[in-house]
């Protein structure tokens, strides 16, 4: 049997975007929760990990906020330039990787700081000992309405085309996992052919691998408009009180 806590683990962290719906006058990473950035909030979790010795960052060629951060000198976060998309951000970040000192990659968002040791620690378990890719997934609880049209305004109206059965539907999350060189190839070929690719998972499903949904606590959320920093930041509070209690 795997022993699943045997091996070490490298983090690629895209950062290179400027999240238009955050509605901010910086890139959302930036933001300040607890005078901290959320992007310092976030590595710095996936660093206090015990297994993970690495972050890879992307970033943006004309970030002039980084520098600025306390993650500056940090020697276990590697550097490396960002691509126009996310997928673009990840395969930069995928090529600064030793295939053969890191068999296994997670990607995680920049903005996403409260995902907890212990997901990350189901989402290694269950890849290692199933030996398959996958993802931290949330199971879809609310009624989902398809729309007669698309939107990518914050704030909009749509009409109501059809109810989707929701039993099978899930929120797609981070980490995700996959072996370093079919997350590679299968990014490189979705890429040769202009495929879409929303996240990790999506180039895998592409290239017919598979990929396992591994339970989520709900608070790993995504910052992604306004409301959500506030959310984030009663979060990482409560997380933050929760392990002092245990410790005192």
């Amino acid at each position: 049997m795997v022993e699943v806590f045997s091996q070490q683990f490298i983090v690629i962290v895209p950062a290179a975007g400027i999240g238009k719906r955050m509605l901010a006058p910086c890139p959302k990473q930036y933001l300040k929760i607890n005078d901290e950035a959320i992007l310092v909030h976030t590595i710095n979790r996936l660093l206090s990990h015990k297994k993970i010795t690495k972050i890879i960052l992307a970033l943006s060629d004309d970030d002039d906020y980084f520098a600025q951060t306390t993650l500056v000198n940090n020697p276990d976060v590697i550097c490396v330039s960002g691509g126009e998309e996310r997928v673009d951000s990840v395969f930069n970040g995928l090529c600064a990787v030793d295939e053969a000192e890191f068999p296994w990659v997670l990607v995680h968002d920049a903005a996403r700081p409260c995902v907890s040791h212990q997901d990350i620690d189901l989402l290694i378990e269950q890849c290692l000992r199933q030996s398959s890719g996958g993802l931290l997934a949330a199971q879809v609880v609310d009624t989902i309405k398809q729309s007669e049209s698309s939107s990518s305004s914050a704030i909009s109206t749509a009409k109501v085309s059809s109810t989707i059965e929701r039993s099978c539907l899930w929120h797609a999350l981070t980490p995700q996992m996959y072996k370093t060189i079919e997350l590679k190839s299968a990014i490189e070929q979705a890429l040769c052919h202009n495929m879409s690719i929303t996240d990790e998972s999506s180039a895998i499903e592409l290239a017919n691998l598979p990929s396992l949904l591994v339970s989520s606590s709900r608070e790993n959320i995504k910052i992604t408009r306004p409301e959500d920093l506030a959310l984030a930041t009663f979060y990482l509070n409560q997380q933050r009180e929760r392990e002092e209690n245990r410790c005192a």
